[in-house]
């Protein structure tokens, strides 16, 4: 009986067992990020991974000798199986790796499973490489009790852009050489292929030129940092760090076993303030000049007229070139003050010995700079390189074989298109991941404002649609931008561009036609597990309550629509109580017509997420028709007129999504009120926070109208300039008089236009953030 009893168990166990007393049998899941273009499942038995398996490359290739060293590494990481790597040729228990596969595309591959062997094979070494990330991504995290078998499959895989790239700013902070190669890991678990290191700015020079010894000894050290956004107040310590020549060989070769470009970026002629520091007759004024402990742009840049800057560059890039083998060379080319070159007799005279002359959109100091971008270009083009640089470089004319990175929105990605110039876009709305990733900015580190969520991320499209078919094709990729000028850290770094990176990686190699957030989300749920594997230190948004809110006018009721990624069971209250299992569960878009203090969490296993919470308020602008005399900064137009009307609050940070900015001209909103009503007091909210350019208002006017012709003003009030120790805050402007029926109700609210002498920004207009307009 005993006997009999044993048997059965052990038949029962076979299900969950390769066999009786091995280890639980797991399947690899290939729907992986990103996600490859075309998976067929065959009907073929399963490959199981064992002990005995062998990884077969061909036989003299270094390379692909290299690749299946890194697989043989991570399979023990995942199994801790120590598979043996041969170049001996085997058909049966093996992963075989090999770059003869027929492709349009490079780094394209085809993956086959059957029950005897895994083919890799690419069209090229890289995607011999990229298939092994597949197969190293369908794999459990933490495969160390169980048996991996992969169910037999033909994948056919290739990027959809070239050029799939990520940047890091060291200049502002300076991160360690083994925390860059740490970043490589990343990018390349990622299948991103370039790395755009950042490597000279205003707040520190971070590279060795041995040619000029002293940009190191004295451009990559700062005497302190400011605290915070531009306060005024200082840290009082010195601050520094640069790579040496002999660690960046070491970096690049890194880089390349990982099949990653690394693109170093040499800012100019802006952005110089650490090699002006250095070399004062570089610039227009002789200086001083000092290393920036602060963020922004500044006047101080190179004195284009000064042919020593030419030596100079030349000096630098010939010793980058050295280092770097990318093709590409990085220029900077953005936000290069001409304040200095306007009144500096060098620059003039250069400007007129190259008959360099305005034109209706560029002034002859624009073309000056396109002039220094040119010169510098046939300097690299000598040498066999290209320059890449930021879209500035446009202005003044491009230069002739330059290609465009485009940050100030798609638009300069356009303009080169439409010059058949390569463009990669890399806009701040989607791709700029110093920016938050929550609209609860409250418990999150310091960052410097906008708000892009992984949503936003992975919804974005690089190729505009206003691109003719061939001009399409000079979009050759896409690049998400971490600068760091409040990531002081490399654990911070690692939060900032995880998990969005998941979503950049599908945004640049999976066709669009294959994307879907809904699927994204489970599948990201298993990429954060083998992040969490790897000790990497991702955000955990993704966990928490998401909100879509949709204002109803013709509904007369906002829409709430909650979510998670994993479709954990939500709960919710709307009288502000604190949510449980007893609370009303959500089922469907929550409406809400009256005043109501919302509050939802998600409960796991037990467990309760952070609570969700958002509060309404309604008053007799709510929900009514807003119009505008001047449209919104592109900006920050978020949701657009009826943000001012959503019932709801913008939290204190201009980066939730919930303020729209104004600049230059005055913020002026009409409100219908749909019929004639009684009226006293006219509120509206604002946000400043001056080391963002955002300034308080200057003046607040209101008016009323019978037929939305013929206004009368009601109020009208002045109000100081902001002054230096005012930091971040909400301030109500408020009017009330007496009593007035009307219908329309027009609010102007003017801003700062001339930023005080106290401030990086002295003499410019500044920014005003507005939102919730109450009227009653």
């Amino acid at each position: 009986m005993k006997t009999l009893k044993k048997t059965i168990f052990c038949l029962l166990a076979s299900i969950l067992l390769v066999g009786c007393g091995n280890k639980p049998s797991v399947e690899a899941d290939y729907a992986v990020i990103p996600l490859p273009q075309e998976i067929t499942k065959s009907e073929g038995e399963v490959f199981t991974l064992n002990s005995s398996t062998k990884i077969v490359y061909p036989k003299g290739s270094d390379i692909q000798k290299q690749t299946a060293e890194f697989l043989s590494e991570y399979i023990k990481f995942s199994t801790g199986i120590d598979l043996k790597i041969t170049d001996e040729e085997s058909a049966d228990n093996v992963i075989i790796l090999k770059a003869d596969y027929k492709a349009d595309k490079p780094e394209s591959y085809n993956l086959t499973v059957n029950n005897k062997q895994i083919i890799i094979n690419g069209s090229d070494d890289a995607g011999t490489f990229y298939g092994v990330q597949t197969l190293r991504k369908s794999m459990p995290a933490d495969a160390t009790e169980n048996t991996v078998v992969f169910p037999a499959v033909d994948i056919k895989d290739y990027p959809r852009f070239a050029y799939r790239g990520m940047m890091l700013d060291v200049s502002r902070h300076f991160f360690p050489a083994e925390f860059i190669k740490k970043y490589i890991d990343i990018l390349a678990l990622h299948n991103i292929n370039r790395f755009h290191w950042h490597i000279t700015d205003d707040q520190g020079w971070r590279i060795e030129i041995k040619k000029h010894p002293e940009l190191t000894k004295i451009g990559s050290q700062r005497d302190q940092t400011v605290i915070g956004r531009n306060s005024g107040e200082f840290d009082g310590k010195p601050y520094g760090g640069f790579y040496t020549q002999e660690e960046i060989k070491d970096i690049v070769a890194y880089a390349q076993k990982k099949f990653i470009t690394i693109i170093p970026e040499v800012d100019l002629p802006g952005h110089m303030l650490a090699a002006l520091a250095t070399y004062p007759n570089l610039g227009c004024t002789g200086g001083p000049y000092k290393v920036s402990g602060e963020w922004g742009v500044f006047d101080d840049v190179l004195c284009a007229g000064n042919d020593s800057i030419y030596t100079f560059l030349e000096d630098v890039y010939g010793e980058v070139i050295e280092l770097f083998p990318s093709t590409y060379i990085h220029v900077g080319g953005d936000e290069c003050p001409k304040v200095r070159w306007k009144t500096c007799p060098k620059c003039q005279a250069k400007i007129k010995a190259e008959g360099l002359k305005a034109d209706a959109n560029h002034s002859a100091e624009d073309k000056l700079q396109s002039y220094v971008i040119s010169r510098i270009e046939k300097f690299l083009n000598s040498r066999g390189r290209q320059i890449i640089g930021w879209d500035e470089i446009l202005e003044g004319g491009l230069a002739p074989n330059a290609t465009v990175m485009s940050w100030r929105g798609m638009e300069g990605g356009i303009a080169a298109a439409k010059q058949q110039h390569d463009a990669v876009m890399t806009p701040t709305s989607h791709l700029y991941f110093d920016y938050y990733q929550t609209r609860d900015t409250q418990d999150e580190p310091l960052g410097i404002g906008g708000y892009v969520p992984i949503e936003k991320v992975y919804a974005f499209e690089p190729v505009p649609s206003e691109l003719s078919v061939d001009e399409q094709k000079y979009i050759i990729g896409t690049q998400a931008n971490l600068w760091t000028e409040y990531i002081a850290d490399s654990k911070h770094v690692e939060y900032m561009v995880l998990p969005r990176m998941a979503a950049l990686a599908e945004v640049q190699w999976t066709e669009p036609s294959k994307k879907d957030f809904t699927t994204f989300l489970p599948r990201l749920n298993r990429l954060l597990k083998l992040y969490d594997r790897l000790g990497f230190n991702y955000a955990k948004h993704i966990f928490d309550i998401s909100s879509k809110i949709e204002p109803s006018a013709e509904k007369k009721a906002i829409m709430v629509t909650l979510a998670t990624a994993d479709n954990a069971p939500i709960y919710y209250t709307l009288d502000g109580t604190a949510p449980t299992e007893k609370s009303s569960k959500y089922t469907q878009p929550i409406e809400i017509k009256a005043n109501a203090d919302l509050k939802a969490v998600a409960i796991r296993d037990g467990k309760a997420s952070k609570i969700y919470s958002e509060n309404f308020s309604f008053n007799k602008a709510t929900l009514k028709n807003v119009t505008f005399e001047e449209a919104p900064n592109s900006q920050y137009t978020y949701n657009g007129a009826i943000t001012l009307v959503d019932g709801k609050r913008g939290r204190p940070s201009f980066a939730s999504g919930e303020w729209l900015g104004f600049n230059k001209k005055a913020m002026t909103a009409t409100v219908d009120l749909e019929e004639p009503t009684e009226v006293s007091t006219v509120s509206i909210g604002t946000f400043a926070s001056p080391g963002s350019w955002i300034f308080g208002a200057r003046q607040f006017t209101v008016f009323v109208s019978d037929d939305n012709k013929t206004f009368k003003q009601v109020s009208d009030e002045s109000y100081p300039a902001m002054t230096q120790d005012q930091g971040e805050k909400v301030i109500d402007l408020t009017a009330t008089f007496p009593t007035v029926k009307t219908r329309y109700v027009k609010l102007v609210v003017k801003t700062e236009q001339s930023i005080p002498v106290w401030h990086a920004g002295k003499g410019k207009p500044a920014y005003i953030f507005v939102d919730e307009i109450s009227i009653n």
